[in-house]
């Protein structure tokens, strides 16, 4: 099944193009996978921009970390949603991890190259495609979406919603960071709806309205939306109601300050052809790395425990492994790299099995 699992595959196209009647359990177990895949590739991104932006920055940071929440939110619903039809969740394996840069998994968006490093305009850009609607409301389509995906799940749950059994389901109130976060059971087909929902119009929003319908904040907008203002350097505001209308006319948005992470080559910091990290430099590499890869294996037995305590228990220590990696990312965007003009490292993400 290793295979299967290559992170470097089209193996989500090749799960698109299978026909509805082809789509039993195995289609779905493998389906659920890739989508841990897509979302796991979002974090390090995502959290490599956040740590990037200083401390006091206000909004952006503040929309970074709500968006961050919502994707270790999908990941675990996603989690959640393999086991209770008795899939085993792989992570902590070097052929389902997220390798940068590179393309998403699964042949999504081919054209993508996702990488690592600071918050830019660049950046920024990349982050929207990641999280592109089918049919954004303020702008015009490029690519089959994420969400598309997700809906073929979804109907694949309809057609089979007797495979749900309630199994193996890690569970996390987290309503303080927004309606719709927290990690809840998928016992039923209705438990299962309401996750790919929260999912999908967190991300891309929904076909009436950019805002998201599970907010942390009052007009809260779904992922794509704040990455498209923040590129701008707008605010989307509706423009015309009967129909709605949106564009980026509002209150100017300002880049925030940051620390000048570069990009994250191939291989890593230390890989050939580039200078090699001092010893310091390499030890915090090594921290973030580890903590990241305990962190993977930690959510996997997690999910396999079959006391709920248990699993209780190393959901919490993954969080802690999670919350750890914050201290040396941080303090890795303030060592220059050599001869990289100024440019400082950052945290590879780069998983180291036991």
């Amino acid at each position: 099944m290793t295979s299967l699992l290559e992170y470097r595959s089209n193996r989500i196209v090749e799960l698109m193009e299978e026909p509805a009647e082809r789509r039993d359990a195995d289609w779905l177990k493998e389906s659920l996978q890739q989508a841990m895949m897509l979302e796991l590739t979002t974090l390090p991104p995502y959290l490599s921009a956040m740590w990037s932006i200083e401390p006091q920055s206000g909004d952006v940071l503040k929309a970074f970390k709500r968006i961050v929440f919502d994707e270790m939110s999908h990941l675990g619903l996603a989690g959640n949603m393999l086991t209770t039809i008795g899939g085993v969740p792989r992570l902590g394996d070097a052929h389902t991890v997220p390798k940068y840069p590179g393309p998403l998994p699964g042949g999504v968006r081919p054209s993508l190259n996702v990488c690592l490093s600071g918050l830019s305009k660049e950046s920024l850009a990349l982050f929207a495609q990641i999280e592109e609607p089918d049919d954004p409301i303020a702008e015009a389509r490029s690519h089959t979406s994420i969400g598309a995906f997700y809906t073929a799940i979804l109907e694949a749950f309809q057609d089979h919603a007797e495979l749900i059994t309630g199994a193996h389901q890690l569970e996390r109130n987290m309503q303080h960071h927004g309606a719709g976060n927290s990690l809840v059971a998928l016992n039923s087909l209705a438990d299962v709806e309401a996750a790919i929902e929260v999912i999908k119009e967190q991300g891309e929003g929904t076909a009436a309205s950019p805002e998201n319908p599970h907010p942390g904040v009052t007009d809260e907008l779904a992922h794509f939306y704040v990455f498209r203002e923040l590129f701008r350097g707008r605010k989307l505001v509706r423009v015309a109601e009967d129909p709605d209308r949106w564009e980026f006319t509002g209150d100017v948005i300002a880049m925030p300050g940051t620390r000048p992470m570069g990009t994250v080559p191939d291989g890593g910091w230390g890989a050939p052809g580039q200078p090699t990290p001092d010893a310091e430099t390499q030890a915090l590499l090594d921290q973030g790395n580890q903590a990241y890869s305990r962190m993977l294996d930690l959510l996997e037995d997690a999910w396999q425990a079959n006391d709920p305590d248990t699993a209780t228990g190393l959901l919490d220590e993954a969080v802690f492994k999670m919350v750890g990696l914050k201290g040396p990312a941080r303090a890795l965007m303030i060592r220059e790299i050599p001869g990289g003009d100024g440019r400082t490292y950052g945290p590879e993400f780069r998983y180291i099995a036991d």
